[in-house]
């Protein structure tokens, strides 16, 4: 085997795996009907975290528009205050700056 085999056996190996990858970034974004979902907005985020204790974290969570404080803790989770108007809180943070 000569480098002109090896170069022919190296361009194939690069063509399949960009024809793979190409076929890997469609997939993810057009998606497959019962394969593999597209891209979608998401509802749900984590806006901040805060350690209050070494087993003790407060979380702020965002959902649709809507703020929740969350206590985690080692006996279990519970919200501290719930439908916090998240628009409303920044409009307000906007107008103090």
């Amino acid at each position: 085997m000569d480098l002109i085999d090896f170069a022919r056996y190296f361009g194939a190996l690069a063509l399949v795996l960009g024809l793979l990858g190409f076929a890997w970034l469609a997939t993810r974004k057009y998606g497959l009907p019962g394969f593999v979902k597209g891209q979608m907005t998401r509802r749900l985020s984590v806006v901040e975290t805060l350690m209050i204790g070494p087993r003790h974290k407060l979380l702020l969570l965002r959902r649709d528009g809507t703020e929740h404080l969350v206590l985690i803790r080692p006996q279990g989770a519970n919200v501290v205050e719930g439908s916090i108007d998240a628009a409303h809180l920044l409009a307000q943070s906007g107008d103090a700056a």
